[in-house]
């Protein structure tokens, strides 16, 4: 078996590979004060309550782009597992030629969403991959399997916590969709800009980048919100929540 950890800022995502087939994954919130011994007690309940034996899982795969809990989690997975952890630096071991004019700054996550959507959804045209997460992120994979770049804009949720932090008046809203474009009272005309505003803003950058890119390419929704918006938006082709565990798999097989 293999365990594949994505630690985000807002959720670690762990997953648990049998060959090429994820049986579990879990979320756990980003903590960055956690210890490795927290983290190593989380994530050995989990295994035990699915009945995944920790002797059976033989390689470890984490990319992060949490800095602090980095030496965290690769000191968890050797104290509570017993393997040192294969950590994914795009610099470093990307099995994914980057384009980045300095690899080193790309996230690691955006690579490896890039590496399982290129080699699950690659059909001879370019690939954009539209990361809903605390970020929302925008990637762009050539024709020929090149990370080339992309976009960083704040999440919609970072949006809703501005407006209420910013604004005196307003209230904490989360994202979902309106009843109607137009609100009839505060909260719904926040969840209106907030929501639509955010569909028309992936859609606009989607097709700027499909511009750049010659005019097609495959378009792939992952992350938390990817389920809610992408019923509304005409771009977006494919919602696979599991596409950077599964990059992590590959990640994983192709350096052995």
């Amino acid at each position: 078996m293999l365990l594949a950890i994505d630690v985000g800022n807002t959720n670690i995502v762990i997953g648990v590979f049998r060959g090429t087939d994820l049986i579990h994954s879990w979320r756990l919130t980003t903590i960055r004060e956690r210890t490795s011994d927290e983290l190593g007690i989380l994530v050995a309940s989990l295994c035990d309550r699915y009945e995944v034996r920790q002797p059976d899982i033989t390689g470890i795969v984490v990319a992060s782009v949490v800095p602090p809990l980095t030496a965290t989690l690769t000191r968890m997975v050797t104290d509570y597992f017993g393997r040192v952890p294969l950590l994914f630096e795009p610099a470093v071991n990307s099995i994914m030629p980057i384009l980045y004019d300095n690899p080193a700054e790309v996230g690691a996550d955006r690579v490896v969403n890039g590496i399982a959507a290129f080699d699950t959804y690659a059909r001879g045209l370019p690939i954009i991959v539209v990361d809903f997460g605390t970020a929302t992120t925008f990637d762009a994979i050539s024709a020929k399997g090149e990370y080339l770049g992309g976009g960083i804009c704040p999440g919609p949720q970072i949006s809703a916590d501005a407006l209420f932090q910013r604004a005196a008046r307003l209230p904490r809203i989360d994202l979902k969709k309106p009843a109607r474009v137009v609100g009839t009272n505060t909260v719904a005309s926040m969840q209106s800009g907030l929501f639509w505003g955010y569909v028309d803003m992936v859609e606009g950058l989607v097709r700027r980048m499909k511009a750049e890119l010659g005019g097609a390419a495959v378009v792939v929704a992952t992350g938390g919100l990817a389920s809610v918006v992408a019923p509304e938006s005409t771009v977006i082709e494919h919602v696979d929540e599991d596409l950077t565990l599964r990059g992590l798999r590959l990640v994983w097989e192709r350096q052995q």
